[in-house]
């Protein structure tokens, strides 16, 4: 197979959720996509380079590291693979990076797999001018939670050195990050 052109039906699922990873692997394959797991940022590279996959669902947390660098890294090797970025931590600034790093979309878990397909192959792939916008200003915990989110987008996912940007102790920023985000 030749490495610059993709598999046309071959899916990469990354997700440390070997559960999840399994669960979406399969209802992918039912919906007639060769689909390829990987559950870290290794394997996820090898796989794309062993497979060639047109499409990746990739899972903004992999352990400790970010599927931010296994989105660049995909994009950079195949510049036509459609990436779908699912996260249950969303914010808008890691949004806004998978987005500018080559994600065509980014959902938050649980994401149906048709809602992943929609993404993929849909309008919404391209934007949607028809998403309502808010009418009330985000809460102060869901604007704290987001400026958390871009202090550790700046420090790559380094909590240590978000924290001392922060003027926090690093075990405090570690229970805000285990919380889930405060509703918008």
């Amino acid at each position: 197979m030749n490495k610059t052109t993709s598999a046309a039906n071959t899916m990469l699922v990354v997700d440390d959720d070997v559960s999840f990873c399994t669960t979406l692997a399969r209802a992918m394959q039912r919906r007639q996509y060769n689909v390829v797991t990987a559950h870290d940022e290794a394997s996820a590279l090898q796989a794309a380079n062993d497979h060639n996959p047109a499409y990746a669902v990739v899972d903004l947390r992999l352990g400790q590291s970010s599927g931010l660098s296994v989105v660049q890294q995909l994009v950079q090797r195949d510049k036509s693979i459609r990436i779908v970025v699912l996260t249950g931590y969303a914010s808008i600034a890691t949004a806004v990076e998978a987005i500018k790093l080559g994600a065509v979309h980014y959902l938050t878990k649980p994401a149906d797999p048709d809602e992943i397909m929609l993404a993929f192959e849909g309008e919404q792939a391209g934007g949607n001018p028809e998403v309502e916008v808010a009418s009330e200003p985000m809460s102060v915990r869901r604007l704290e939670w987001e400026h958390i989110q871009r202090v550790l987008q700046q420090h790559n996912g380094n909590i240590s050195a978000a924290a001392r940007t922060l003027k926090m102790h690093r075990r405090s920023l570690q229970r805000k990050l285990l919380k889930r985000p405060a509703r918008e």
